[in-house]
């Protein structure tokens, strides 16, 4: 089941952008991913949590979005691989500011 958008009539480019990230799953997808590669299996262990079916559809959703490009091989048993895209590494430097901005407020609220 694909997830329900925020409506944009305006055209308002923060909504435009948490359309596309603006979910619990997908900013940590990308983090993980980074600049590697890892086949479906590889990403499951990394990401946490998430169940088998909702990575399966994130990553879907984030191959609509062009984030993150998906290779099949045609082998026995199949291989597919997760890559991100250009667009998809655009984000990683600004998920690092979000990872940044964590770290200070949670020194700045630990008391001295």
């Amino acid at each position: 089941m694909r997830r329900k958008l925020i409506d944009n009539p305006n055209g308002c480019t923060i909504t435009h952008a948490m359309n596309i990230i603006g979910n619990k799953w997908t900013p940590i997808i990308i983090y993980v991913l980074g600049n590697k590669t890892y086949r479906f299996g590889e990403l499951a262990v990394r990401t946490g949590k998430i169940s088998r079916k909702v990575l399966a559809n994130q990553l879907k959703e984030m191959e609509e979005c062009g984030i993150l490009i998906r290779r099949s091989y045609d082998e026995t048993p199949k291989k597919v691989e997760y890559r991100l895209t250009q667009k998809g590494k655009e984000l990683l430097p600004i998920l690092d500011l979000i990872c940044s901005w964590s770290e200070e407020i949670s020194l700045q609220a630990t008391p001295d």
